[in-house]
């Protein structure tokens, strides 16, 4: 190893240690995170197919694992594909990722991983053997009580409160309960009992890489009093030192939850 290389990394090390120090207070229980920037990571290092860049920044999805469940997060929700990806991105790079994904959440589903893997979104808008494979690795996780890791695939904000609403309806009609008597009782609780994330915190911190600052239809319901820290970084170079200038971030925020 070069003197250089050597020097860069004790400074590293060293400013890792210390943003771990500042990032020792309060912790989230559950963090979102759009892993977004692929494509543009993927052009700027040269690569001839922008698929290699989905390709690498699945390789980084369990190295964030691994610095949530150090942080003691409880959950995790990964925003892997959208609706609108399914909708207007070209065929070509849809048909990449559902050959990545999949690939990705048995990965996650393997037996030396700790954490529990949970599918959200519309997985019926999948080819049927999409979907398939990644239900079935999602349940090879069901006895485990570790991290639960949301990934979200075929997932829209929006879609998944008319989801929430439609399930709620069905119960009551099930149950026999009037419009007029659902309209008397209905409130949040009722709609959030029946999200995709149902029994989980909603998210305190919502990370976004690759500089764009919006949330793209992510956990629209869920986020009403998240806290939102965005990089500039694309997700293929996104670091253990920008996951802890996020925990640090938070930690000295003054969460007000709308007050």
């Amino acid at each position: 190893m070069s003197l250089r290389s050597f020097l860069s990394r004790a400074v590293y090390t060293a400013y890792s240690w210390r943003l771990r120090q500042q990032a020792a207070g309060r912790r989230p229980r559950h963090i979102g995170i759009i892993l977004d920037g692929n494509r543009r990571w993927a052009r700027e290092a040269g690569f001839t197919d922008v698929n290699g860049g989905h390709r690498v920044g699945a390789q980084r999805i369990v190295d964030f694992l691994g610095w949530c469940r150090e942080s003691k997060v409880e959950v995790v929700t990964l925003f892997l594909l959208s609706t609108d990806n399914v909708a207007h991105r070209s065929n070509e790079e849809v048909a990449a990722l559902l050959e990545i994904i999949p690939d990705v959440v048995d990965e996650l589903a393997q037996p030396g991983n700790p954490w529990k893997v949970s599918m959200v979104g519309a997985l019926d808008m999948l080819p049927t053997e999409v979907s398939a494979r990644l239900t079935a690795a999602a349940q090879r996780t069901d006895h485990r009580n570790g991290m639960v890791v949301n990934v979200a695939v075929g997932y829209g904000g929006r879609q998944e409160i008319a989801y929430a609403v439609r399930k709620l309806l069905q119960q009551h009609a099930d149950e026999g309960t009037s419009i007029e008597e659902l309209a008397k009782t209905l409130d949040v609780d009722h709609i959030s009992e029946h999200l995709y994330t149902s029994g989980q915190p909603d998210p305190d911190l919502i990370i976004r890489t690759s500089g764009e600052q919006r949330l793209s239809g992510f956990l629209l319901w869920q986020s009403a009093h998240s806290e939102f820290w965005f990089t500039e970084a694309y997700w293929p170079a996104f670091r253990r030192v920008d996951f802890l200038r996020a925990l640090r971030d938070y930690a000295v925020r003054n969460r007000r939850y709308g007050a």
